[in-house]
């Protein structure tokens, strides 16, 4: 008797079956808009704290940029100049909070991340 070999060949499937989930997703329902927020949110929340440029309230001459410190603090400085603006003391994910110093006296400042354009 002859011995033979057999090849074992795997089907793949062609139309990518597997891919579909069998549902599709209803874009409008409350899960999936509030899921679309915090994706914003987040994309927002790490644009900032990674050192992107921003303006603030579509300023034409302003750009700044955060610079991280220690322990969820650093400071605000100007983009072009590099210069110092004022210090931050909290991030969270919409709102960041900080102060400066004018004239002597501190003044608080906060900034709406929904509100900032990312240049």
């Amino acid at each position: 008797m002859k011995k033979v070999t057999i090849d074992i060949v795997k089907d793949v499937k062609v139309d990518k079956r597997t891919l579909n989930t069998g549902r599709p997703v209803n874009k409008k329902s409350a899960r999936q808009v509030r899921l679309a927020k915090q994706a914003l949110y987040a994309k927002l929340n790490n644009a900032f704290v990674s050192g992107k440029k921003f303006k603030i309230n579509n300023d034409s001459t302003g750009e700044y940029m955060y610079v991280g410190g220690d322990n969820n603090t650093g400071s605000i400085v100007s983009a072009s100049h590099g210069s110092y603006v004022c210090n931050i003391n909290y991030i969270g994910r919409t709102k960041v909070l900080g102060y400066t110093f004018v004239m002597g006296k501190r003044v608080n400042v906060k900034i709406n991340l929904k509100e900032v354009k990312f240049v």
